[in-house]
């Protein structure tokens, strides 16, 4: 089975100012990659109806009113496609490319660049059409996953959710894990992690990744690519051993056009090699 790769020339258009133009190199850049185990695939938009399934009409009207938002229904429509193709075996792992971020939009309000919840809206349609499935999310964008964790207790999912950000906090059931940064070690915290979701045994494994967090980058905590890339080599590893390889990795913050290439490109080589 092939990785998926999943894009749309949208996103290497201006669309959120802070995103700005980081994806300006692509789908150029996707020559590097030329002959190795992948699959190239356009996002499809998301269904209203699928997105009325997590935020309100209200909230959809709002994204449908903001030109920033021109991106978020092929963002999030690429992130369910993916996670529905990598469940059901015809891919054996994915990269979504995103124009819009996902992690702080909410039920009913959306905010820091993001529009529709593209984890949730993809977990949302695995529910419906392969039924309550275990789901670990790991998020190690430099801001708190907000919107995320708010949907995760509101829609009652049995989901692990495990945050990097600025606070360290843990619920009583364990299953809703923040890490500061500032607190612990960055590969401390991934073996945190890995311990819990071992524990957990999910079928599938998100990975909500922002190279906002590299060095020079608006919410730098001083990591480099090589982090990201032994960062990917461990997350494929865990999903190898408990879910047979299951694991969608989703663009979220940065700023930097090479950082954005560098990045996202040596974390897609990871995921093809066996």
């Amino acid at each position: 089975m092939v990785t998926g790769v999943f894009y749309h020339p949208s996103f290497s258009r201006r669309s959120y100012l802070t995103l700005g133009t980081r994806l300006k190199d692509f789908p150029e850049a996707f020559e590097e990659l030329k002959g190795q185990n992948f699959r190239l695939i356009i996002s499809p938009p998301v269904e209203t109806e699928l997105i009325l399934k997590v935020h309100t009409e209200d909230h959809l009207k709002g994204v449908e009113q903001d030109s920033l938002c021109s991106t978020a229904w092929h963002s999030a429509g690429g992130v369910v496609k993916a996670a529905e193709m990598v469940y059901s075996g015809e891919l054996r792992n994915a990269f979504c490319y995103i124009g819009a971020g996902g992690h702080h939009a909410s039920r009913d309000y959306f905010w820091g660049y993001c529009c529709f919840n593209d984890v949730i809206l993809a977990i949302r349609n695995l529910y419906d059409k392969f039924g309550r499935i275990r789901i670990a999310i790991i998020d190690t964008d430099a801001h708190h996953g907000d919107g995320t964790r708010q949907l995760v207790e509101l829609l009652n999912f049995n989901i692990l959710h495990f945050c990097l950000c600025g606070n360290d906090y843990t619920s009583k059931d364990g299953l809703k894990v923040d890490v500061s940064y500032f607190s612990h070690d960055y590969f401390n915290a991934i073996e945190m992690f890995s311990g819990r979701v071992e524990e957990f045994k999910p079928e599938m494994i998100f990975w909500y990744f922002g190279h906002d967090t590299h060095v020079g980058e608006y919410g730098d905590v001083g990591l480099t690519v090589s982090d990201y890339t032994k960062t990917a080599r461990r997350l494929k590893d865990l999903a190898e051993n408990l879910c047979s390889g299951k694991l969608v990795v989703v663009l979220g913050g940065g700023s930097i056009p090479k950082i954005a290439r560098e990045s996202t490109l040596a974390i897609i080589k990871e995921l093809f090699k066996k």
